[in-house]
C-alpha cells in the first residue's frame, strides 16, 4: 500500500478520560543514524490498564515500546523528537537520568533471560543497582509471589535461574522487574518463545500484575491482545517515501478495535487481509 493513513485515536473524550493518563507518549520522528523508524504515533496508556501494540514486522512496535523508558538510548545512533510524559515529566528532558527512569518503568523482554545466578539473586540485582537496601529479603519473596513464581522455587533460592523452564524463567524475569516496585511494566512479546501451557500463565499473570501496575505489551499475537489488553494500538508501515516508517494507524479500547475499527488499514490487518 503507497498511502498511509491519518491515525485515529479511536476514543471519544470521555472514554479517554475515564482512567488517569500515566504515560503520554508522542513520537513525532524516532531515527536510528538517518533512517526514521517512527513517525507522527502519539499513545496514552491509562492507570491500572493493558495497553497492546499489535502490527506486521517492522512496523516499530518494540521500538515505540522501548522509547517509553529510554531502552533506545542505548543504541548509539537513535534520535528522538518529541516527547514522554510520565508523571507530567518529560523523560528526554536533557536533566533526567535514563537508569532512574528505567526503575519505575520496567521492562520484560522477548527470550527470557535470567541472569547465571541464583534465582534469589536474579530477583535482587534490580535492588542492588537501584542501591535499595532495607528488607531485601522480603521484597524478593515479594516479587516472587507478584510472579506467581515463589511457591514453586521458595526450597531452591540458591539454584541457578538457568534451571527453571522457559515459562518459569520468564515470569522470573517478571520478578526481576517488579522487585523495585515500577509504576509502569513494558512487555516486548512476552510469550513468543513459550509453549501454550506457559503462554496462559504469562496472561493470568498480567490480568493479576494490573491490579498493581499500568502494563504496555508487544505481541504479534491478535488474539493475545484480544484476551488481555484494555486498549489496542495497531501500526503500519508507510512505504509512500520508498522507505520503511512505522506509524500509528488506530488506537482505541480493545473490544472496539477488534469488532468496529474506524481505519480501513486496522480492518484489513484484523481480518487477514495484509500481513
Amino acid at each position: 500500500m503507497s498511502q498511509a493513513a491519518e491515525p485515529s485515536t479511536g476514543q471519544t473524550e470521555n472514554e479517554a478520560t475515564d482512567r488517569q493518563v500515566v504515560i503520554d507518549c508522542s513520537m513525532q520522528k524516532l531515527f536510528y543514524g538517518s533512517f526514521l523508524a517512527v513517525r507522527d504515533s502519539r499513545i496514552q496508556i491509562h492507570k491500572g490498564e493493558i495497553a497492546a501494540f499489535i502490527g506486521p514486522s517492522g512496523c516499530g512496535k518494540s521500538t515505540a515500546l522501548r522509547c517509553i523508558n529510554r531502552m533506545n538510548d542505548l543504541i548509539p545512533s537513535f534520535r528522538f523528537e518529541g516527547h514522554v510524559h510520565f508523571r507530567g515529566e518529560d523523560i528526554y528532558a536533557p536533566s533526567v537520568d535514563p537508569v532512574r527512569v528505567r526503575r519505575y518503568i520496567g521492562m520484560v523482554f522477548q527470550q527470557p533471560n535470567p541472569f547465571a545466578m541464583s534465582i534469589y539473586k536474579n530477583v535482587a540485582f534490580g535492588l542492588k543497582l537501584n542501591r535499595v537496601k532495607d528488607d531485601v529479603p522480603g521484597r524478593v519473596e515479594k516479587a516472587l509471589r507478584g510472579a506467581a513464581l515463589w511457591d514453586e522455587v521458595k526450597d531452591k533460592l540458591n539454584q541457578s535461574g538457568l534451571s527453571l523452564s522457559g515459562g518459569q524463567q520468564q515470569r522470573l524475569c517478571i520478578a526481576r522487574a517488579i522487585a523495585t516496585e515500577p509504576e509502569v511494566l513494558l512487555m516486548d512479546e512476552p510469550c513468543s518463545a513459550l509453549d501454550p501451557i506457559a503462554t496462559r500463565k504469562i496472561e493470568e499473570l498480567m490480568q493479576e500484575l494490573k491490579q498493581r501496575y499500568t502494563i504496555a505489551i508487544v505481541t504479534h499475537n491478535l488474539q493475545q491482545a484480544q484476551r488481555v489488553a484494555d486498549r489496542t494500538a495497531f501500526m503500519y508501515v508507510d512505504s509512500s517515501q520508498g522507505g520503511r516508517t512505522g506509524y500509528l494507524v488506530e488506537y482505541a479500547p480493545t473490544r472496539q478495535m477488534f469488532e468496529d475499527p474506524k481505519e480501513e488499514y486496522t480492518r484489513q490487518y484484523i481480518r487477514g487481509e495484509f500481513s
